[in-house]
C-alpha cells in the first residue's frame, strides 16, 4: 500500500477521533450547564412558593382576624341589646310591683268602705223602722183630730192638688204655645237668613235699552247713512231701535231681548272701529257678531257648569245655560237663580246625606226650558224635562225638572229639594219683579201676532213696545199687501193684547240684488 495513502487514512482517522472527543467535550460541558440552569429555576420556584405561601397564610390571618373582630362586636351588641332588654323588664316589673301594691292598697280600702257602708245600712234600717212607727203614730193622731181615714185624707188631698194642677198646667200651656210660637217665629227668620247668607249671589235687573259710546259726534252722521240708509239696514239685520238724540257722543240700543241688544252692541262697536259702515258690510259684521255670540253663550253655558261642579253635560244644553244668562224671570236673571237654586239644592243635599252633585246637576238644569219656552208652546218645566230626556239626563233628573211647579207630582227627594230651592231662590225679597216680566210678555206676544202672518220673515218690538216693525219677503207681499198687512196686523193687535197708549205697526219691504265682482 503506498505510504502517502496510509498517513492520509490515519490522518481522517485521528480528526474523526479529535472530532468525536471534542463533541464529547461540549456535550458535557452542556449538560452540566443545564443541570446548574435547572437546579437555579428549582430553587427560584422553590423560593417564590415560599413566599406566597407566607402571603396566603398572612391574608388568611388577616382575614379571621377581621372576622373575629366582626364577630366581637356583634356580640357586644347583642350584649348591650339583652342588658337594654333587661333594663327595660326590670322597669316593666317594677311597675307592675307598684301597681299591685296600689291594687291591693285600694282592695283593703275598699274592704274597709265596705264595712262602713254596711254599718251605716244597718243604722238607717233602724232609723227607718223608727220612722215608719212614728208616722204611724202621727197618722192615727191625725185621723183623730180630723175624723177622717187615710184613705178619705188622700182623696180629699189629691182632688185639691189636682184642682191646683189643672190651673197651673192650663196656664203653663198658655205660655209654652206663645212661647213656641215665638220661637217658631224667630227660628224660622233664622234658617231663611243662614240659607241667604249661605249663597251670596249678584242680581241684575235688566233693562231695555244698551248704551253705546261713540268716539266723536261726526260718528252719529256715519252710522245714520246717506238718507238713512245705514240705521235702516242695522235696525232690520238685528231687530234693534237706534236711538240717535242730543245726547253727547252716545247711541241708545233699545229692544225688549237682551241677545238682540248684546248682538247690536258689538256689531255697531266693530263697525265704529273698522270704519267702513255700509248695508253690505252691516250686514256681513251682524253675522260674524251672531256666530262670536254663539261661542259666547256656550262658554257662559260652560263656567256656569265650572262653578257648580257638573260635568258631562250636553253641548246644547251648554248653549242653552249661557242664553239664560240674556233671560230673566220676573226681574230676576234666570242664569243667576240657577246657580241659586244648585247652590241651595248641594247644600240641603249635603245636610239630608244625599247625592251632592245629582241634587246641584237638577236645581242648574231646572230652568233650562225657559231659554226656548218663547219659542216653543207649553210650561217650561215640561220643555225643560223634554230637552232634558232627549240629551241624555237621567231619569231623576229629568223628573226633577218636570216636577218643580208641580205641572206633575214629585216622586223623588231631590225633586222636592228643587221646588224647595227654587221657592226659597225665588221668594226672597227683592227677587223678583212682576211688572217687567209681564211687560216682557206683552213684547214677545207681540211679535208672535206679526210672524203669525203669510209673508212676514221677521218682526221686531221695539221702542219699549210702542213700536212693532215688520220685515216682509218681497216676493211673497207686493207693495199693495203691504198696505193691507198692515191694517189687518194693526187690527190683530187691538183684539188679543191690552196695552196703554198706541202701537206703531210698521211694515218694511225691500228688494235687493246682491253681485260679486271677481
Amino acid at each position: 500500500m503506498d505510504f502517502s495513502i496510509v498517513v492520509g487514512v490515519m490522518g481522517v482517522a485521528a480528526g474523526a477521533a479529535g472530532g468525536w472527543l471534542l463533541n464529547r467535550i461540549i456535550s458535557a460541558k452542556a449538560l452540566a450547564e443545564s443541570k446548574t440552569l435547572a437546579e437555579r429555576i428549582l430553587e427560584e420556584a422553590r423560593k417564590e412558593a415560599q413566599a406566597h405561601k407566607k402571603e396566603i397564610i398572612l391574608q388568611t390571618q388577616d382575614e379571621l382576624y377581621k372576622q373575629k373582630l366582626e364577630h366581637e362586636k356583634e356580640v357586644k351588641e347583642r350584649e348591650g341589646q339583652l342588658v337594654r332588654k333587661e333594663s327595660s323588664l326590670q322597669e316593666k316589673l317594677d311597675k307592675l310591683e307598684s301597681k299591685l301594691e296600689k291594687a291591693t292598697q285600694k282592695e283593703s280600702d275598699l274592704l274597709a268602705q265596705e264595712k262602713r257602708l254596711s254599718h251605716q245600712e244597718k243604722i238607717l234600717g233602724e232609723k227607718e223602722e223608727s220612722l215608719a212607727e212614728s208616722a204611724q203614730v202621727q197618722e192615727r193622731k191625725l185621723e183623730e183630730i180630723s175624723g177622717l181615714t187615710a184613705d178619705e185624707a188622700k182623696r180629699v188631698l189629691m182632688a185639691e192638688m189636682e184642682s191646683r194642677t189643672r190651673h197651673e198646667a192650663a196656664r203653663m200651656i198658655r205660655q209654652i204655645e206663645t212661647e213656641a210660637k215665638e220661637e217658631a217665629s224667630k227660628k224660622s227668620k233664622e234658617i231663611l237668613a243662614l240659607a241667604i247668607q249661605r249663597y251670596a249671589g249678584d242680581y241684575v235687573s235688566e233693562q231695555t235699552v244698551t248704551a253705546v259710546t261713540l268716539p266723536s259726534e261726526e260718528m252719529k252722521g256715519r252710522i245714520i247713512g246717506r238718507e238713512g240708509r245705514n240705521i235702516r239696514a242695522l235696525e232690520a239685520a238685528t231687530g234693534v231701535d237706534l236711538i240717535i238724540d242730543d245726547t253727547p257722543e252716545t247711541v241708545i240700543l233699545s229692544a225688549f231681548s237682551p241677545i238682540r241688544r248684546q248682538v247690536a252692541k258689538m256689531a255697531l262697536e266693530r263697525l265704529i272701529t273698522d270704519g267702513r259702515i255700509h248695508p253690505a258690510r252691516i250686514e256681513d259684521i251682524v253675522k260674524k257678531c251672531e256666530q262670536e255670540f254663539e261661542v259666547k253663550l256656550r262658554e257662559l253655558g260652560e263656567q256656569a257648569t265650572f262653578d257648580v261642579g257638573v260635568h258631562g253635560i250636553h253641548a246644547e244644553i251648554v248653549k242653552l245655560l249661557g242664553q239664560l244668562h240674556y233671560r230673566t224671570s220676573y226681574s230676576q236673571n234666570v242664569l243667576q237663580h240657577s246657580l241659586e237654586v244648585a247652590s241651595l239644592c248641594g247644600i240641603m243635599a249635603s245636610e239630608l246625606g244625599l247625592d251632592v252633585k245629582k241634587a246641584k246637576r237638577a236645581g242648574l238644569l231646572h230652568d233650562i226650558g225657559k231659554a226656548v219656552d218663547h219659542e216653543i208652546e207649553g210650561p217650561h218645566a215640561i220643555i225643560g224635562y223634554d230637552l232634558a230626556k232627549k240629551f241624555g239626563e237621567s231619569k231623576d233628573i229629568t223628573h226633577a225638572i218636570q216636577a218643580h211647579h208641580e205641572d206633575v207630582p214629585p216622586k223623588t227627594v231631590y225633586a222636592v229639594l228643587v221646588q224647595a230651592a227654587d221657592s226659597l231662590s225665588g221668594a226672597r225679597p227683592g227677587a223678583r219683579k212682576e211688572l217687567l216680566s209681564s211687560y216682557v210678555k206683552r213684547l214677545e206676544d207681540l211679535e208672535n201676532i206679526a210672524t203669525n202672518f203669510d209673508g212676514v220673515s221677521k218682526a221686531y218690538a221695539i221702542q219699549a213696545g210702542r213700536e212693532i216693525r215688520v220685515v216682509v219677503d218681497s216676493d211673497a207681499v207686493d207693495d199693495d199687501k203691504t198696505h193691507v198687512l198692515c191694517k189687518d196686523i194693526a187690527k190683530n193687535i187691538e183684539e188679543n193684547l191690552t196695552y196703554p197708549g198706541q202701537i206703531r205697526v210698521t211694515v218694511i219691504r225691500e228688494r235687493r240684488a246682491v253681485g260679486f265682482a271677481k
